[in-house]
């Protein structure tokens, strides 16, 4: 299975996670990409901390307004009720808790619902940017990556070793080989993705991994 193919899977289920009428923040890599996967006339309200409510899909640079990117700096288009404003406004809808959904990226995801995704030691960072009062602020924060990174290391984990973002506010995760909850006993699987085995998702899991009872659903 061809890890792009994989990555699409993942982005279309973790669309599925947007209910009708909420208000969501995109953050930047993979869940800028959820807004492909939506309905035209689907009733929701798409967030960019760097300015924007009413985000329409991703263009290519030929048809795009350059001046119109998301936070991170992809092309996007308006839609009918899209709004400007400043980060002021921006982040006040933020800490004011009106984001019902905020999907984010991750290096690590703990077993508690710890999250590490804004800084790795030794590397370039811009800062923690926006991610920490998102984490923090949202209503349910859901993160979408890859289950292992680069060297195969697990970004499931018992205890994250990253600077933290937000302690204990993960809810939920997409990856390219699960949907994993986090539930007050630690990780429980939900869905695997197609051609992924038992077995295969233990393996990439560095904590332990409660599974459901019967068939596991599949996506």
């Amino acid at each position: 299975m061809a890890l792009s193919d994989a990555r699409s899977r993942m982005v279309a289920r973790a669309a599925r996670e947007i209910a009708p009428g909420m208000v969501v923040n995109l953050g930047i890599g993979l869940p800028t990409k959820v807004v492909n996967h939506l309905p035209a006339d689907f009733p929701v309200c798409l967030h960019s901390e760097n300015g924007l409510t009413g985000i329409g899909p991703t263009l290519p640079p030929e048809r795009a307004d350059r001046n119109l990117i998301d936070a991170g700096g992809a092309y996007v288009s308006t839609i009918p009720g899209s709004a400007f404003f400043d980060s002021a406004v921006s982040f006040a809808l933020v800490r004011s808790g009106r984001l019902d959904l905020t999907l984010l990226g991750a290096f690590e995801v703990a077993q508690n619902g710890d999250l590490a995704n804004w800084k790795i030691p030794g590397k370039f960072s811009p800062g923690a940017g926006g991610a920490i009062e998102l984490a923090q602020k949202a209503r349910r924060v859901v993160v979408m990556t890859t289950h292992c990174d680069r060297k195969g290391n697990p970004k499931l984990l018992e205890t994250c070793s990253l600077p933290l973002t937000a302690k204990g506010r993960v809810a939920r995760i997409y990856t390219d080989m699960a949907v994993v909850d986090v539930t007050a006993q630690g990780f429980a699987l939900v869905e695997l993705a197609e051609g992924i085995s038992e077995t295969e998702i233990r393996e990439a899991t560095g904590a332990p991994l409660a599974l459901p009872q019967g068939d596991i659903p599949r996506f």
